[in-house]
């Protein structure tokens, strides 16, 4: 939102790069050995180098072992940590490694034919990246390597091998195909969703989720949440266990029965089906100050920025600023909550912004999060929370704070999400795992298309903000990633004063959601359905469109609801 740290973001010719990657390679042959060595990083970086001394060990967090590379970006170094291992020539390798926290790649050069690349976006949690290659008819070894991005954060790689016929070098044992896992069981149920736990299994890197003996779902932890399920409906899973030699045999199956339904899918009680957002700012940056019961009638939604951190691990407070706000009272800010909703209008408390630093990142501060954020409803009137968290977040116990807090607050409970457009590139990303954990309670994902650079697509082109193209090939991703169309939501500033880069005028707003909703008005860019059931638009901010005189929200405001 405001105050925004700019996403750092590739330049398009680099990701342009990514898009031709080799496709992933099959279920390794028996023959076939791990030829890296200690790519599992236990003897420190023996056999590896590392840039500019950016790379180091760590014992947590780690993937598998007691040990995972670290490597640091920094100034123009971009923290490349790489290893030369022997191969057989005319031979087919299979490059994998498991990469968690910033930007990271993997690839492989002096392969005698086409070098290989694969990357992916900052994650909370251990991806897989893998790709193939093959070599030339001299080539005897190659250059793997890992490595972040400039200005980036640090990276974490972790059981890295190169899987293919005995290069003559030496390596790490190859893995044997994991057991079964064992104690599957339902830790929880919704409407529309299954949650499922199980016992860890020695040498698997990742699980497979069976539901009626099709696979549903793949995941690097030990616990799953299958949702999309209809209501008072009894479905049977299965788990399986995976690594580079192969998947093991399916566990034993479990029943887990949805509730049933509460009355339609996602949450927010009463927000209109086509809605608009828009964030009011606690704080005066030149933008008009208003009060709550000034912000324009077109708004639906008015996310209150922001709450603040406090001393307590994940939990939040809120202060109004009534001396910035021209002498505007606890009493009079909570009148004015109760007027807007008795005139149809949602108000929540927004979490983080730029400068936000709350961490929820076990059961502990998942907990005081729910506990603090239902305080600020009770005590203001809040109908729910929107979670702009800029600076990353873990979706396991973010979705357990939401959902704890959901069964606090009921069904009428609004929950929001501000992602930049990086997270929502990838649905291995925190903030895209996320909103599908909370699906069934989820209102909208109001993704903010400004403040950034080039972007892939869903069809796997690179776009640059500004354009009706920017606007619908990446919602096209979250349309296409699992999201119903009613959780969808354009997010653009208000007036060029409300964001570094990236606004564009209403009409370009309004030909997206059409382009988006019915297939007009598009650029080059056409979905290859249309959903009418796009939620909406949201902006920054309700201050920035009064100092414009309304302009954002007396041009997209009427678009909306009458789509």
């Amino acid at each position: 939102m405001p105050r925004r740290r700019w996403a750092g973001i590739l330049a398009a010719a680099v990701t342009a790069s990514v898009l031709s990657l080799t496709g992933l390679a099959g279920q390794a042959q028996a023959a076939d050995v791990n030829n890296a060595k200690n790519g599992g990083y236990e003897s420190g970086l023996g056999n590896w180098t590392c840039s500019a001394g950016s790379g180091t060990t760590v014992s947590s967090p780690v993937h598998g072992g007691s040990a995972a590379l670290k490597a640091t970006p920094a100034g123009q170094d971009n923290a490349q940590c790489t290893q030369s291992v022997a191969v057989k020539p005319n031979s087919t390798y299979t490059l994998s490694a498991w990469v968690q926290g910033g930007y990271s790649y993997l690839g492989a050069t002096g392969t005698g034919t086409t070098d290989v690349s694969t990357w992916t976006p900052d994650s909370s949690s251990w991806t897989q990246l893998k790709t193939t290659f093959t070599t030339g008819a001299s080539t005897t070894s190659v250059t793997v390597y890992t490595h972040g991005w400039y200005g980036q954060a640090a990276y974490f790689a972790d059981d890295l091998s190169v899987l293919g016929p005995d290069g003559g070098g030496g390596g790490d044992p190859a893995p044997t195909v994991p057991a079964a896992p064992g104690g599957l069981g339902v830790s929880s149920t919704t409407s529309s969703s299954v949650s499922l736990a199980w016992s860890t299994v020695s040498g698997a890197t990742g699980y497979n989720i069976y539901r009626a003996g099709s696979k549903v779902q793949s995941v690097t932890g030990t616990s799953a949440t299958v949702s999309g399920l209809a209501a008072s409906t009894a479905y049977s899973f299965q788990v399986t266990a995976t690594n580079a030699a192969g998947e093991s045999a399916k566990s034993s199956a479990v029943t887990g029965t949805t509730t049933a339904s509460s009355g339609g899918g996602g949450g927010g009680g009463s927000v209109p089906a086509h809605a608009v957002t828009g964030y009011w700012q606690n704080f005066n940056n030149g933008a008009t100050v208003q009060k709550i019961s000034a912000v324009q009638s077109q708004y639906d939604i008015i996310a209150v920025a922001f709450a603040d951190a406090t001393s307590t691990p994940g939990a939040v407070s809120f202060t109004l600023d009534s001396a910035g706000l021209g002498g505007y009272t606890v009493d009079q800010f909570k009148a004015d909550i109760k007027a807007k909703q008795a005139a149809g209008k949602k108000v929540i408390i927004s979490i983080g912004g730029q400068n936000g630093t709350i961490s929820v990142s076990d059961s502990t501060s998942a907990t005081n999060f729910a506990n603090s954020v239902y305080s600020l409803m009770q005590t203001y009137g809040f109908d729910g929370v929107d979670i702009d968290l800029e600076n990353g977040l873990n979706a396991t116990y973010m979705s357990q704070a939401l959902r704890s807090l959901s069964a606090k607050a009921g069904s009428s409970l609004v929950i929001t999400m501000a992602p930049q457009t990086i997270d929502m590139q990838s649905t291995s990303n925190g903030y895209f795992q996320t909103a599908l954990n909370i699906k069934d309670i989820l209102t909208v994902v109001n993704m903010q298309y400004y403040n950034s650079g080039s972007m892939l697509g869903c069809d796997g082109k690179v776009y640059s903000q500004g354009s009706v193209d920017f606007l619908t090939a990446l919602a096209c991703i979250q349309l296409e990633g699992g999201l119903a169309p009613s959780q969808v939501g354009l997010g653009l500033p208000a007036s060029t004063s409300g964001a570094g880069s990236g606004y564009v005028s209403p009409t370009i707003v309004n030909n997206a959601l059409d382009c988006l909703a019915k297939g007009t008005n598009c650029g080059s860019f056409k979905p290859s359905k249309t959903y009418p059931g796009l939620r909406g638009a949201m902006t920054w901010s309700t201050n920035w469109d009064a100092s414009a005189g309304s302009a954002w929200s007396n041009a997209v405001g009427p678009h909306v609801h009458a789509m």
